[in-house]
């Protein structure tokens, strides 16, 4: 006990010389501080206590907004739900309608990146399925021309494919579904427009990867017809005689009476020659997937 009133004494002892050689109004200033420690502090140092708003109040709160179509103000009470009341049952409806708020405003990032943590918190959850789903819609709404960047249509097929694969009872697994054949046709017209533009410029191996992606990866499209005409083109014109006819006989089998058939064999006659597929052509392989389908 001594030695720690003669610490005390030594600390007080500069503090105490500063005090005598203060002026006399300059002294309350330097004391406030001390006072202030050993009194419970001023004003200015309290610390103001928020009271906890009942988590079913905040809830209708944020049920009030979306009542108004103010999204922004709704994903903001959720928010604070979720905040206020972490690792409840609160918490987990809190995100579901923070999500759907965010979607509605519309603010598709946002409901993204809400969807995406949600499903990583809940998996098992009864509304996961929906959370799939918004999230893809979050992109498939914001899918542009083909003549654009697609990247929203892969990420809405990422997370539909995903509902559809985890949940393939679920209510939102046909209308995904259904989208997801929209984003493939996109990603397919992506890959037709740039092989034409190679075909165009006589890039003739650049144009076939890209009419290749087309079948190996969207063949269910409307572009697999076109897909294979232009390969019977491509090929044709690099001199590369047996994928040429193989390409064309893999689109008569499958599209017996499509135009672009027609144009294929016509095509070939220029150069004496008549669709035969070659079965050693990776084409062929392809072209037996076609045929399953």
């Amino acid at each position: 006990m001594i030695v720690l009133f003669r610490s005390i004494r030594i600390l007080a002892a500069p503090f105490a010389l500063l005090l005598l050689a203060a002026p006399q109004g300059a002294r309350a200033d330097l004391l406030d501080p001390i006072t202030n420690l050993f009194s419970g502090g001023g004003e200015k140092y309290k610390t103001e206590i928020t009271p906890t708003i009942p988590a079913e109040d905040l809830y209708n709160q944020g049920l009030v907004f979306l009542k108004r179509n103010d999204f922004e103000n709704a994903a903001k009470k959720f928010g604070e739900l979720e905040k206020q009341y972490p690792f409840s049952q609160w918490a987990r409806k809190a995100l579901l309608m923070t999500t759907f708020a965010q979607y509605e405003k519309p603010a598709y990032d946002d409901a993204v990146a809400s969807a995406t943590r949600y499903v990583g918190l809940y998996p098992k959850s009864p509304e996961t399925p929906y959370m799939y789903y918004l999230g893809g819609m979050s992109y498939y709404n914001q899918i542009t021309n083909v003549m654009q960047d697609q990247t929203n249509s892969q990420k809405a097929l990422a997370f539909f494919s995903a509902l559809v694969e985890k949940f393939p009872d679920s209510e939102y697994a046909p209308d995904a579904r259904l989208k997801m054949q929209v984003a493939r046709d996109q990603l397919a017209a992506k890959e037709m427009s740039v092989g034409r533009f190679y075909l165009t410029r006589k890039n003739f191996p650049a144009a076939i990867n890209r009419f290749h992606d087309v079948l190996g990866k969207y063949q269910t499209t409307r572009h697999t017809e076109e897909a294979l005409y232009r390969l019977t083109e491509a090929y044709l014109s690099m001199g590369v005689t047996d994928e040429a006819q193989t390409a064309a006989a893999i689109l008569g089998h499958n599209y017996p009476d499509s135009q672009w058939y027609q144009e294929a064999v016509a095509l070939l006659k220029t150069g004496g020659l008549t669709p035969l597929e070659h079965t050693d052509s990776w084409l062929s392989k392809i072209g037996k997937g076609l045929h399953a389908g």
